[in-house]
């Protein structure tokens, strides 16, 4: 190994943090800190537009004021106020992102906040907020569960997430996963992680590299802090169904969402209204965490069919799940699907943490329905039948 090839490696052996540090730089030991950073070159980019912050807190703060001539200068006493009382750089917080190499300087927690969901007034409603940011978020498996993760923080919610998987990050995960190519082999945790603390540093994010197992599930619901709801992304029958014993344990809906070409399949499970309903709303019949556990790929195939439902599998990935281990690796899956389920699962999530009406059961969301001119034509839904029939034939369904 000659000294380029020894440096590769031992830079691909170092290990950088994926929580960001929060300093207060009224604090001359956070200064300190800081300092230190600087000199060994740990931070290389700093980004402060702190005043452009501020402007906006001030008009979120005065809406009235926003279009009236003497808005800016109104704004300028404002600021002049504050700089009286200490300098800008003094104000607010300062966040460092280690794998970023770089400190950002932000508002405190609560103006920080105001400002970053300002935009989502009315259409959510700032009691429906509160309920929303407060909130303590399970996810379990990280390919739709990223795109997950990352929709309910840009629109405000869960401050506290929990996160379990225990895949890394490779190349064939990027045609889903909203991730660059610097994150390869990169725990999927970690990944989600940083992505959630990039949004909103105030975050707090468990993680669970080890994904689910029968030894950590507990903890997982029970933290603390508990789980108020938990989103199923995971592809292992046996571990779905660990999460539902704990979800009725724990009297909490679970929500989950499958891509299907480029459509979604969402279901909702309402354990906590309805603690002694069904597992899978009893469409897998009667199973056990052992009889899921044991399945070869073929039993698996059936009982994902039973499950989502022969009729509801677009053709072209009835077609693709009859050529794995012949001409494709694993079942396709869609970049566009699985934003489109991100979306649909933090709507849900939402509206259930804030006990509004919300389906109980199944939604379909296909964009084929809705955009396909002949999609409804006798022609072609006679065609998905006659396909669907064949599909079930092949489980012997």
């Amino acid at each position: 190994m000659d000294n380029f090839e020894r440096t590769l490696a031992d830079r691909v052996k170092l290990a950088t943090e994926s929580q960001p540090v929060i300093f207060d730089f009224r604090r001359a030991g956070d200064r300190n800190k800081v300092s230190r950073l600087l000199a060994q070159k740990e931070i290389r980019y700093i980004t402060d537009d702190y005043r452009e912050q501020l402007h906006e807190l001030f008009a979120v703060k005065n809406p009235t004021r926003v279009y009236t001539p003497t808005f800016e200068k109104e704004f300028s006493r404002f600021l002049a106020l504050l700089e009286k009382q200490k300098p800008l750089w003094q104000h607010g917080r300062w966040v460092y992102f280690p794998w970023l190499s770089t400190l950002v300087h932000i508002l405190e927690d609560a103006d920080f906040q105001k400002v970053r969901t300002a935009r989502n007034r009315n259409l959510i409603t700032q009691e429906e907020q509160k309920r929303f940011y407060d909130a303590v978020v399970g996810i379990g498996g990280l390919s739709v569960g990223n795109s997950v993760a990352t929709t309910i923080v840009l629109q405000g919610g869960a401050r506290h997430i929990r996160l379990a998987d225990h895949d890394t990050l490779a190349l064939s995960n990027t045609n889903r996963v909203r991730a660059g190519v610097q994150n390869l082999g990169l725990r999927k945790v970690e990944v989600t992680a940083r992505q959630i603390y990039e949004i909103n540093p105030y975050a707090k994010v468990d993680i669970f590299p080890d994904g689910l197992t029968p030894k950590n599930i507990k903890r997982f619901f029970d933290g603390p802090p508990k789980l108020d709801i938990v989103i199923d992304e995971l592809d292992n029958l046996a571990v779905k169904y660990l999460i539902r014993e704990q979800a009725r344990r724990t009297k909490i809906a679970v929500v989950m969402a499958a891509d299907n070409g480029d459509n979604a399949v969402v279901d909702i499970e309402r354990y906590d209204l309805r603690p002694k309903m069904p597992f899978f709303h009893g469409r897998m019949g009667r199973v056990s965490y052992e009889r899921l556990a044991n399945l070869d790929k073929f039993g698996i195939g059936k009982m994902i069919t039973k499950h989502i439902g022969a009729e509801n599998v677009t053709e072209r990935m009835q077609g693709s799940l009859l050529e794995m281990g012949k001409t494709i690796v694993s079942w396709p899956q869609l970049g566009g699907a699985a934003l489109l389920n991100g979306a649909a699962v933090a709507y849900c999530v939402r509206r259930i943490l804030n006990k509004q009406p919300i389906e109980s059961n199944r939604s379909l969301i296909s964009l084929d329905e809705k955009l396909i001119p002949t999609y409804g034509s006798v022609l072609e839904k006679r065609k998905r039948q006659k396909a669907a029939q064949a599909f079930k034939k092949i489980f012997g369904l």
